[in-house]
């Protein structure tokens, strides 16, 4: 075994060697020519056959390394606000609008009628205001950033910020509101319990002697609920106290919550204005159907102190992201143009019938392997955690390896990302835009062809 493991390990070429036998500039052979040479080499030490010529092998690693690992994929999930395949997809006017800004310069923070030098605020700051009945408005590139801006710029070193211990989340990749605080520079004082939080927890934080308490944060409990034995502080009663209000919603609903009957007790952006919030925050990318950002809406004063902070030009949005948050704003001066147009709205209201349609054309295009069945989507992004959306659904027959074609799946062009569910791969329809449905199909059928 060992010798046939030397005379394995003793055959491979040197990288210059294998690099030169590819048509390719030559630091990128030289990348491909290693990994194909360390490939080899794994599999001679772990005693495997070492199959196939190891040019065929470098080759495949230069195709490989010629794709960007940033592509589309086709979401077949049934997640609507999926984090891992970046959240909302955007409203055809955001791309555009991307690609308009993104073919050359821009007025990004140059005012055309002056001359002078602009804010890149101004793009999306009245728009905001028009639509939420704000004072102010400024953006930056994400949810977690505009709670943290707003904690900084509001309270500060040796200032505290008051928070319910119902409110002291956890949300995806570890983000810690007491963790948000602390790096605010800010003090934390909890109030009330994990359960229960009333009026009062509040007021005596703030009316304490000696109380550093400057500013309230609240706290929407994204990614989960508390039932039972629950109580806690609205909005409007939070902004009574004779402090500044943060108020992070989370997912930025916009749309009207009694034309989306969805949106349930998702708090929305009018309310919270209304209500007298100092800064009000939410992500761009999640029930707003935009690109990732961190809306920051309120009285005029605190989102001043907001831009006149240090961390703000740290936390600023880039023009893309700006160019797609403007496009997809307008949508909503039309609530039944956004309905339509922003993806994440038409996916939550798709009709029974508009998904039985597509299901059945995927059915039909896979052939006998598929069958409808009856299924549950989920809104996802740390949004609407209880609600659950049925509807039909493509399952693959339970003959074939549910992972192995998963994982076959996963290598189309473009790549299509199922879920398994009772031992067989399912492909939902709601989260797939109606052209996508026959690239998904044509995959499922190429794939099922080759096994």
């Amino acid at each position: 075994m060992g010798e046939r493991r030397d005379a394995g390990l003793s055959e491979l070429p040197a990288v210059h060697q294998l690099a030169a036998a590819l048509d390719a500039p030559h630091a990128l052979a030289v990348v491909a020519a290693r990994r194909a040479i360390e490939e080899r080499r794994g599999a001679i030490w772990a005693g495997a056959d070492a199959n196939g010529n190891i040019i065929d092998i470098a080759r495949a690693h230069l195709a490989a390394l010629a794709q960007p690992s940033l592509r589309r994929v086709l979401n077949a999930t049934g997640v609507i606000v999926h984090t891992n395949l970046g959240r909302s997809p955007l409203p055809l006017a955001a791309r555009d609008a991307v690609a308009r800004v993104a073919e050359g310069y821009s007025n990004l923070e140059y005012e055309l009628g002056s001359g002078a030098r602009g804010s890149r605020h101004a793009h999306v700051e009245d728009l905001l205001c028009e639509l939420t009945g704000a004072q102010a408005a400024t953006v930056v590139n994400n949810g977690a950033a505009a709670v943290l801006l707003g904690a900084a710029a509001l309270a500060g070193p040796g200032r505290a910020i008051a928070v319910s211990r119902g409110q002291l989340i956890e949300i995806g990749g570890g983000f810690r509101i007491p963790e948000v605080i602390a790096q605010s520079g800010s003090e934390l004082v909890e109030v009330g319990t994990t359960n229960r939080t009333r009026d009062r927890d509040y007021e005596r934080a703030v009316a304490a002697p000696e109380s550093r308490v400057v500013a309230i944060l609240r706290v929407h409990q994204s990614n989960f609920r508390t039932v039972g034995f629950v109580q806690d502080v609205s909005i409007e009663a939070l902004c009574s106290l004779g402090v500044p209000v943060i108020d992070d919603v989370g997912s930025g609903v916009l749309a009207s919550a009694d034309a989306i009957d969805w949106f349930g007790d998702e708090p929305g952006l009018t309310r919270s204005v209304a209500a007298g919030a100092a800064i009000v925050c939410c992500s761009g990318d999640k029930l707003l159907g935009g690109p990732q950002a961190g809306l920051m809406i309120g009285r005029r004063e605190a989102i001043d102190a907001a831009r006149r902070h240090p961390l703000a030009r740290a936390l600023r949005i880039d023009k893309l992201s700006l160019a797609a948050l403007q496009a997809t704003l307008m949508l909503y001066r039309d609530p039944l143009r956004a309905r339509r147009e922003i993806p994440v709205l038409a996916m939550l209201e798709c009709s029974e019938q508009e998904l039985a349609a597509r299901a059945a054309r995927m059915q039909a295009a896979i052939g006998p392997s598929a069958e409808v069945i009856r299924t549950v989507a989920k809104v996802g992004g740390g949004a609407l955690p209880l609600l659950e959306l049925a509807g039909p659904a493509v399952a693959l027959s339970a003959a074939d390896d549910p992972a192995a074609v998963a994982r076959a799946l996963r290598a189309a062009d473009p790549p299509v990302i199922a879920r398994i569910h009772d031992g067989r791969v399912v492909l939902d329809p709601r989260t797939l835009a109606e052209a996508d449905v026959d690239l998904a199909a044509t995959a499922v059928r190429q794939v099922l062809a080759c096994r």
